[in-house]
């Protein structure tokens, strides 16, 4: 049994799909399913059922996967101590964070910790809060940065701050003429949302459900920026993060405040319990609490 058929393995639970799995361990996707069934015929059990539309552990897998799981975070973990012996001068630190989150919060944070650490290169991956914690789980992730609520206990959060949602408007809508917004006040408008499975898109649709608001979804997209430039072409309105109302943008919507109860989002970082952040990480976590003190 081989450290890299463990990663093979977990990689195939994590996606359910062998070519997917591939691409993600940067191996062809005939040499991966070779590794597979090495590692089956060698403990004599099948690991996955190989089904459409997805592969699924089988109860052996399921128990080799658990442990492989463990196995790969003491071995990512003894790398690092190996590593730490050594300076802050080089090393990898990968974080994970919503795209609501990434454009805004990442780029000072980077700058100045670049600037201290030149050494260390930062791997930025952007994706909803399902993958990023499938991610985290997998050892693929040293850190991730997410909204609330997540319930998973095999992760340690750390809240970061919270932040109201607001009411983004087209250049001359008619509710501007309001300095305060209520719910109601929303009911006629079309709405451009995150897509499905962005948890922005479902704290927006939540907030409509609590305030009896019908919500007339016109459009979705993955990109908040795409969200914020529809919305500023006059094609509809939505909630967002305080922190994408930047001062200063050209051709950016207009915002207003929601009457109270304010919907907000409370954004928090997060790691596995069994993984805590190593001195890199930790390093780099730091300047992200520098970053929202508010």
């Amino acid at each position: 049994m081989e450290i890299h058929q463990l990663r093979y393995l977990v990689a195939v639970a994590r996606t359910g799909n062998f070519s997917r799995a591939a691409e993600q361990c940067h191996v062809s996707q005939p040499s991966l399913s070779q590794q597979i069934h090495k590692l089956e015929d060698e403990l004599g059990e099948r690991l996955f059922d190989r089904l459409k539309p997805r592969t699924r552990l089988t109860p052996a897998g399921e128990n080799l996967h658990q442990r492989a799981v463990r196995i790969l975070a003491e071995v990512d973990a003894a790398q690092r101590d190996v590593a730490e012996a050594r300076a802050l001068a080089k090393g990898t630190v990968t974080v994970g964070l919503l795209p609501t989150i990434a454009p805004y919060l990442l780029p000072q944070v980077i700058r100045r910790f670049g600037a201290e650490f030149p050494g260390i290169k930062i791997a930025v991956q952007e994706d909803t809060t399902a993958q990023l914690l499938g991610l985290l789980a997998a050892c693929e992730l040293d850190l991730a940065v997410a909204s609330l609520p997540i319930h998973d206990e095999r992760f340690q959060t750390e809240t970061l701050f919270t932040e109201d949602l607001l009411v983004a408007l087209p250049s001359g809508h008619p509710l501007l003429k309001k300095q305060t917004l209520r719910a109601a006040d929303l009911e006629p408008e079309r709405f451009i949302l995150m897509k499905e499975g962005h948890c922005l898109g479902d704290q927006v649709l939540n907030f409509c459900t609590r305030r009896d608001v019908h919500p007339n979804v016109f459009c979705r997209s993955a990109q908040i920026e795409t969200i914020l430039a529809l919305i500023e072409a006059g094609l509809g309105i939505s909630l967002i993060p305080e922190m994408a109302c930047r001062p200063g943008r050209l051709h950016q919507p207009r915002h207003r405040a929601l009457a109270p109860p304010v919907p907000k989002r409370t954004v928090v970082a997060l790691w596995l319990k069994n993984r805590p952040p190593n001195r890199s990480v930790a390093a780099f976590l730091q300047y992200l609490r520098k970053a929202t003190v508010h």
